[in-house]
């Protein structure tokens, strides 16, 4: 073993600190405001322990009744840290929490005796935090935005207080950073074009757990969830927000030449508790269900569990991602993973996950009949939709495993490391 070899190692056995403020790795998915960056950030943080990594995630403490740590495997753990009250806040509303939270943050390391060489920000809010901490203490600063704001507020009819704050932060972020990870060409061209020229940009995509989904046949599923062999299945799953295009996928089902004479069903999965945020959404899409006349045709099973969740994949025969904007698409890949083509909007990191005509379809968005077409494509061609859900699952394989994108993140923080 040679000295750069040794050094290397040295270095994965640094204790390294995953910040997510409002995204709770240890929290349930599809809880309020909970998603990809969630998946993200405890699935990467998983694949580095597995590595030699000693990992820690830090987030805020929202919920009184939760533990304050939350150990997943040997070498990480998911750490609350109270900031702010303890109960959900909003992430357009959480920024005066953070003074808080940088304070908890350092106060911790002195308590435990523990100096982070290496700190992975994700999100504006979180960047906010590592900027500030390196004012406080050397160390190299790796941040994934996850969405950006400039983006973000030219698809939404309301821009809130906090635009012009999180707009200066992103932009400072990229200029001071040691390295930003872009998860998709297409997201690193927008900050290039939103936030500045200047600023180090890797492009390392999100992953998926390729041993969790594609174990199950679309039979089997079907059987486990009570759906009918013969019914053609249309997949929705994630929040409920209108930037998430549910309202066109309804409108396009409606259109659906499979509609009369055909058991056509829509699976609308994801969403909150009753009395939530996203409940007014859900009721509004509920509202549109109803005045369509799909109410027969459509479902909405809630939140659905990750031990759950592969087998909705595997059951349907598409599965469809209508986002106004995604800065990369967990969902497609999870349900190319599971061999289920996917027709996405041709927006942001979707373009870059999707292979147009060889693992689904790419439709500019809201538009209502270029989705009602193409979902009615791959339902109309058993033979077509078997040939890009193989496609699908190659592609994954090959670029979007956790284990390669945790891979590809350990070669980069030991590149930055002093």
């Amino acid at each position: 073993m040679n000295s750069q070899s040794i050094s290397s190692e040295n270095k994965r056995s640094a204790r390294i600190a995953l910040i997510s403020v409002h995204g709770d790795p240890a929290v349930e998915i599809g809880a309020e405001e909970a998603g990809g960056q969630n998946v993200y950030v405890r699935q990467v943080g998983e694949a580095l322990s597995r590595l030699g990594w000693q990992v820690d995630m830090f987030t805020r403490k929202s919920d009184a009744q939760k533990p304050e740590r939350v150990k997943h495997r040997p070498g990480c753990q998911t750490i609350r840290l109270p900031a702010g009250p303890p109960k959900f806040v909003s992430r357009d509303e959480i920024f005066d929490c953070l003074p808080q939270f940088l304070e908890q943050l350092l106060t911790f390391q002195t308590q435990e005796g523990i100096h982070y060489s290496l700190v992975h920000t994700n999100y504006w809010l979180s960047g906010w935090v590592g900027m500030k901490l390196k004012q406080h203490q050397p160390m190299t600063q790796v941040h994934t935005y996850h969405s950006l704001g400039a983006v973000k507020y030219a698809n939404v009819p309301h821009i809130p207080d906090i635009a012009a704050t999180r707009l200066a932060v992103e932009k400072k972020c990229l200029e001071s950073a040691d390295c930003i990870v872009s998860t998709s060409p297409q997201e690193k061209v927008h900050m290039r074009s939103h936030l500045s020229t200047s600023g180090n940009i890797q492009v390392i995509p999100c992953g998926t757990d390729i041993e969790r989904y594609g174990a199950i046949s679309q039979a089997e599923a079907r059987q486990h969830l009570g759906i009918p062999l013969e019914a053609k299945v249309v997949f929705y799953i994630g929040r409920f927000d209108p930037r998430k295009g549910i309202e066109t996928l309804i409108r396009a089902i409606a259109q659906s030449q499979f509609r009369e004479g055909d058991d056509l069903r829509l699976i609308i999965g994801g969403g909150s508790r009753p009395g939530e945020k996203d409940g007014q959404e859900r009721d509004r899409i509920a509202g549109i269900v109803q005045t369509l006349g799909l109410n027969d045709q459509t479902s909405f099973p809630g939140r659905i569990s990750s031990e759950a969740l592969p087998f909705y994949y595997a059951a349907a025969d598409v599965s469809v991602v209508p986002s106004h904007y995604e800065p990369f698409g967990l969902v497609a890949i999870e349900s190319m993973a599971s061999r289920t083509p996917v027709v996405v909007s041709d927006v942001g990191g979707l373009q870059f996950t999707v292979l147009p005509n060889e693992t689904g379809l790419l439709v500019p968005p809201k538009d209502v009949t270029g989705f009602a077409q193409a979902i009615d494509r791959i339902l109309a061609d058993p033979h077509l939709s078997q040939q890009w859900g193989r496609a699908g699952r190659q592609r994954v394989e090959m670029i979007f495993s956790w284990q390669g994108v945790a891979q590809q993140l350990s070669q980069l923080y030991q590149q930055l490391m002093p």
